[in-house]
């Protein structure tokens, strides 16, 4: 009587998991389809003047490999990048201009390298850089704004279809998600299903239905309108935001802009997150921040993870060592469909198969790192990014 009832309580745990899983199969948006691509579009009559802004701090490692991709941008309208140095101590700065000068030679798109100096209280040291490209960039009066981060490569046509894309779908803002760095075994293990998690929680393809609430973009790669940017008072309503591609969708779709988000081709991040460190201090930087820094919803978030992705392999192994077909068979079915679920994703990375089922393993490792996450805030160490901390939100005066 003693092993059956917890036998019993493992069989009916599996239950509600493989029950969850059918859920998510089924009902949250096909979040584990991986065919959300740039949605069909045409050229345009006319090509719109464009700006690129990008912001960078202490980004010298990578800009030889970034940088020089937006500035060949092969875009048969005016184009023109403007990256802003946020108090880099690298050279950043300086590259930035040995880098545009080269490719000034080879006939690139200008760029103009500026430094607004350091952020005031209230906001982020990325968004007052991206404040003070966006006014430079306003100056030149485009139609677009292309706000990308410093780590991510272009294609050359990159530019080129995203704003056909917008132009034929009528989108205010059109955002891909970069295709990360795959190199190491800690970045196969983990990078996969960091979008694929970001998936299930925002599924692209409700992102970009009309009447639709759910609302996100990848700040690696959003083209947007600028009088949308205008109307939802970018940046400046999302000053203080540390997942602030999330908060710069809501508000634009909050002012009533028509939005879309998919996954990347020709858009890569060339960031190396080569330990398991790396990626772990990537993660849990804004993690806690994702749960708007409250204990229930953080609570919530560790039984979720492990209700729908701890349990069935605990199910299925509990299940065969006591020859369990009541744990052991829901067990399996949930891994299974999780399995099943996480597949086009690793493909889409050009992974091997075999990393699919060690999803659950993945899982934990993002469940302590939220954890983590929450013990960093408590310790005022949380949303810490190269040399800043930031405060909570509702820590912050308003400015009005």
């Amino acid at each position: 009587m003693g092993q059956t009832a917890p036998v019993s309580a493992i069989a009916w745990t599996a239950a509600v998991s493989l029950a969850a899983w059918l859920w998510l199969l089924f009902c949250q948006g096909f979040f584990w389809r991986t065919d959300v691509r740039l949605p069909p579009h045409r050229d345009p009559r006319d090509w719109p003047d464009v700006c690129v802004v990008v912001p960078a701090r202490d980004e010298a490692g990578v800009l030889p490999a970034s940088l020089p991709s937006l500035l060949a941008q092969d875009y048969p309208g005016r184009a023109e990048v403007f990256l802003v140095d946020d108090g880099s101590s690298d050279g950043t700065g300086g590259l930035a201009r040995e880098l545009g000068e080269s490719a000034r030679r080879a006939g690139g798109l200008p760029l103009t390298v500026a430094s607004p100096g350091e952020p005031p209280p209230g906001w982020t040291g990325k968004l007052w850089a991206v404040r003070h490209g966006i006014g430079l960039a306003r100056t030149r009066e485009p139609e677009y704004l292309l706000l990308t981060d410093a780590d991510i490569a272009h294609a050359p046509d990159s530019l080129r279809l995203l704003v056909a894309a917008a132009r034929t779908g009528g989108y205010d803002m059109v955002s891909q998600m970069a295709r990360l760095r795959v190199a190491s075994g800690w970045e196969r293990l983990v990078v996969p299903a960091f979008v694929y998690f970001f998936a299930q929680l925002y599924p692209f393809r409700r992102i970009g239905r009309p009447g639709s609430r759910t609302a996100a973009a990848a700040g690696g790669c959003v083209l947007l309108r600028t009088d949308a940017a205008v109307r939802a008072r970018i940046p400046d309503a999302i000053r203080h935001a540390v997942i602030d591609d999330v908060a710069l969708a809501r508000a634009v779709k909050g002012g009533g802009g028509r939005i879309w988000l998919g996954l990347a081709e020709r858009v890569d991040s060339v960031r190396p997150y080569p330990r398991l460190g790396d990626l772990w201090r990537m993660v849990s930087r804004s993690a806690y921040a994702q749960l708007r820094h409250s204990p229930l919803l953080l609570a919530g978030t560790v039984a979720g993870l492990a209700l729908v992705y701890l349990v069935p392999p605990v199910a299925l192994v509990a299940g065969v060592v006591t020859g369990s077909s009541a744990a052991a068979v829901p067990g399996g079915l949930a891994w299974a469909v999780m399995t099943g679920t996480y597949v086009p994703m690793v493909r889409h990375y050009r992974q091997p198969l075999w990393l699919a089922p060690l999803l659950p393993f993945t899982a934990l490792l993002y469940l302590l790192m939220t954890a983590d996450s929450a013990v960093q805030h408590r310790r005022g160490r949380g949303a810490a990014w190269k040399g800043r901390t930031y405060a909570r939100p509702d820590t912050v005066a308003d400015e009005g």
